[in-house]
């Protein structure tokens, strides 16, 4: 049985067949729109699972140019929408434009109550299974292992590591510390065909200079006071799989040029040795510095920044993604708590909104301390703004109202396009996608006034 509370547009000119729907389907919430404008109002309003159309409207019923542009409006405007449309008997032509246009179904008139009934049932399971998928994906974040995120352009730069995963070329991740630079240098690693194989990690800043050439290259017994035995460097133990250099705008000079030499001949000789062993390991290099002002001062050289530069990866601050700060720290509070056997833990409201006003300068590296110091130090079972050291936030909650939200983006978009076109209200209509009587009940609602 269909929920009573679902919406069901239909948008049918004949007022009979519009009855004999409404009374076939009245287990659904059915909303009505006899034309385009109607139709294109009604879907902003209740904003439909499921529309059936007749192809056919006015102004000219037995054109069908008013219902393709219709069908066009709607799937811009609702791409998740299923449209059944309904076409004449002998009307296959056009029914198969409207699906190849993105119709999810159709029928031809007269049809059979009971077997549309049943499409337009399917047509709502289904699309109840792709907004539950959606959800899935959206609370599983990034498939990095260990990178949550919801943001736009986090999630873009994750389909980005995916891609460059198996293909044969250096990488360099750029970023603010605690960015999550190794995070995703693992999960590059993870997707690739080199997985199986070991991910060696180095930080070239917190080795001294005089010991990071031995701990890279490795050595031969002898080569050196204390060299009792041979050892082999970070790039021979990443043999076959990869290599991670942190930090690498600290490499010393020398360095470079050794570790030039190696990415051109991939092959290394240990110090004190004379052999050349060859090593086939990916290079993956990170840094928060920036390495063209570097290169300019004469403190990095440019030939190995090209070598490393094959793909490169900007990871933006915490402070831009949006809403990846609360997110995260959602997740470290479950962890922290379970780690500590405070499992009931979780963030207040006040928490939350503070989590979301800290710029987090020391990014996610900072948010994963401030959160694992408040699971420890908390006294009860809800961690509040206090317990993270901050102030409680006034947060407005109106301006997390979806209609005042909705609202504000409509009027912003009305105002903008209005100026591009210079006032002009039916080109205007025609770039939002709406009809124009719409566009005035919209410059009527925001206060906007037509210019003479």
């Amino acid at each position: 049985m269909a929920d009573k509370r679902r919406a069901l547009l239909i948008v049918e000119d004949d007022p009979a067949l519009q009855k004999q729907m409404r009374w076939a389907f009245d287990e659904y919430e059915t909303v009505l729109a006899s034309d385009r404008e109607s139709a294109i109002a009604q879907l902003r309003r209740v904003e439909p699972a499921v529309v059936t159309m007749d192809l056919g409207l006015p102004p000219a019923p037995d054109d069908v140019t008013e219902g393709f542009a219709l069908l066009g409006e709607m799937l811009q405007l609702q791409p998740g929408t299923k449209v059944i449309v309904l076409t004449g008997q002998h009307d296959r032509d056009n029914a198969v434009r409207a699906v190849g246009m993105g119709a999810y179904d159709f029928f031809a008139k007269p049809f059979e109550p009971e077997l549309l009934a049943l499409t337009i049932d399917r047509a709502f399971r289904l699309h109840d299974l792709q907004q539950e998928n959606a959800l899935l994906q959206l609370q599983q974040g990034s498939p990095l292992d260990g990178f949550l995120t919801r943001d736009p352009a986090m999630l873009k730069l994750c389909r980005t590591i995916e891609k460059v995963s198996n293909a044969n070329v250096t990488s360099m991740l750029l970023g603010e510390s605690g960015t999550g630079k190794e995070v995703l240098a693992r999960g590059l690693h993870n997707l690739s065909s080199r997985s199986g194989e070991r991910f060696v990690a180095i930080n070239c800043a917190a080795i001294p200079e005089n010991l990071l050439e031995s701990e890279l290259f490795g050595y031969e017994k002898g080569a050196f006071t204390g060299a009792v035995k041979q050892t082999l460097g970070k790039i021979e133990v990443a043999h076959r799989g990869t290599l991670f250099l942190d930090e690498i705008g600290d490499l010393p000079m020398p360095l470079q040029s050794k570790l030039l030499r190696f990415l051109q001949e991939r092959v290394i000789e240990r110090i004190g040795g004379r052999d050349e062993i060859p090593v086939d390991v990916r290079i993956v290099c990170a840094t928060h510095q920036d390495l063209k002002a570097l290169i300019r001062e004469g403190r990095f050289r440019e030939d190995l920044y090209y070598r490393l530069a094959e793909i490169v990866v900007d990871i933006p601050p915490l402070r831009d993604r949006e809403g990846d700060a609360s997110l995260i720290a959602h997740a470290l509070v479950k962890r922290f708590a379970s780690d500590n056997g405070r499992a009931s833990m979780q963030l207040g409201d006040d928490a939350v909104a503070a989590i979301e006003a800290h710029p987090w300068p020391g990014n996610v590296r900072e948010l994963e301390n401030c959160i694992k110091r408040a699971v420890i130090m908390s006294d009860g079972s809800r961690i509040g703004a206090d317990d993270l050291g901050f102030d409680s936030v006034d947060e407005d909650l109106t301006t997390l109202n979806l209609r005042q939200v909705r609202d504000e983006a409509e009027r912003k978009a009305v105002v903008r396009v209005l100026a591009r076109v210079n006032g002009n209200v039916a080109k205007a209509a025609e770039v939002l996608g709406i009809s124009r009587p719409t566009l005035y009940d919209l410059m009527n609602r925001f206060g906007l006034k037509k210019e003479s």
